[in-house]
C-alpha cells in the first residue's frame, strides 16, 4: 500500500481530526496494513483532484485510488481478505451500514454543537474563512452561537443520542460483538474527531459508553490514545 491521504487542516501538522480518516486508520490497523498518512487541508482541493473527488480520505494502493470511507472499507475487505472489517452476510453488513448512517446523520451534528468553535480556533490561516462560512451556512448560526449551550443542552443532546449504543454495550463488549469490527471504528473515529480538537468532555465517566471508549483508545497499541491532542 503506497499511501492514504488524511485530513489535516490544523496549524499543528501532527493533529489529525477527520472522523472519516480516523475510521480508515483504524480499519488499516485492524488489517495489519501499514500506510503513510499525507497531510491535507480543506482548501487544497487540487491536491486530491486525481481522485475525482473533493474530500478525504483518499486511499492510494498502487495504481488503485479509492475515495469515501465506506467504499474504502469494502475495497480493503475485497482486496485483503484476512481480518474482515464487515460481516460477510448481507444482514450483518446492513446493520453496520445503519450504524454508519446513524452516526453521520445524528451523532455528528450533536458532536459539532460541542466542538465546532474549537476546530475553528485550531485551523491554519488559509482555512479559517472557508470553515466558518461553510459551517455557519450549514448550521444557520454563527459558530459562537452553535456552541454557546454546549455545557448544558449541547452535551445533554449528545449523551441522549448515545442511548442505542448504551443499550448494546450493556449486553456485549463491542458493537461488533466479542471483538471490535468496523461498527466500533465508525463511532470511535467520530469520538476521536472531538477528542483531538477539544478538551470538552462529551462522555460522562460512569456511562457504559465510557468503558467501551477506553477499550477503544487502547486498541492497536494505543493508536487513538497516543494521538496528539489540542490544548
Amino acid at each position: 500500500m503506497t499511501g492514504i491521504i488524511m485530513a489535516d487542516a490544523i496549524r499543528a501538522p501532527a493533529l489529525r481530526f477527520s472522523p472519516y480518516c480516523w475510521r480508515i486508520r483504524l480499519a488499516l490497523a485492524h488489517k495489519g496494513i501499514a500506510a503513510e498518512g499525507v497531510a491535507w487541508r480543506f482548501t487544497e482541493k487540487e491536491r486530491i483532484a486525481f481522485s475525482g473527488g473533493t474530500r478525504v480520505p483518499v486511499l492510494v494502493d498502487g495504481a488503485t485510488v479509492v475515495t469515501d470511507s465506506w467504499r474504502i472499507v469494502e475495497y480493503l475487505d475485497a482486496t485483503y481478505s484476512d481480518a474482515p472489517l464487515l460481516p460477510r452476510d448481507a444482514a450483518g453488513r446492513g446493520h453496520v451500514l445503519f450504524i454508519n448512517a446513524w452516526v453521520d446523520a445524528i451523532l455528528h451534528g450533536a458532536i459539532a454543537r460541542c466542538v465546532l468553535k474549537d476546530i475553528h480556533d485550531l485551523l491554519a490561516p488559509g482555512d479559517v474563512d472557508y470553515f466558518r462560512q461553510s459551517r455557519e451556512r450549514a448550521m444557520g448560526r454563527t459558530l459562537e452561537e452553535v456552541v454557546s449551550d454546549r455545557a448544558t443542552t449541547g452535551v445533554a443532546a449528545f449523551r441522549a443520542a448515545l442511548a442505542p449504543v448504551r443499550t448494546v454495550l450493556r449486553q456485549q463488549m463491542w458493537l461488533g460483538g466479542e471483538t471490535p469490527d468496523y461498527a466500533d471504528y465508525i463511532l470511535l473515529g467520530s469520538l476521536q474527531w472531538a477528542r483531538c480538537v477539544s478538551r470538552f468532555e462529551l462522555i460522562a465517566g460512569d456511562d457504559p459508553v465510557a468503558g467501551w471508549h477506553r477499550r477503544g483508545l487502547a486498541l492497536f497499541d494505543g493508536l487513538l490514545e497516543k494521538a496528539p491532542r489540542a490544548g
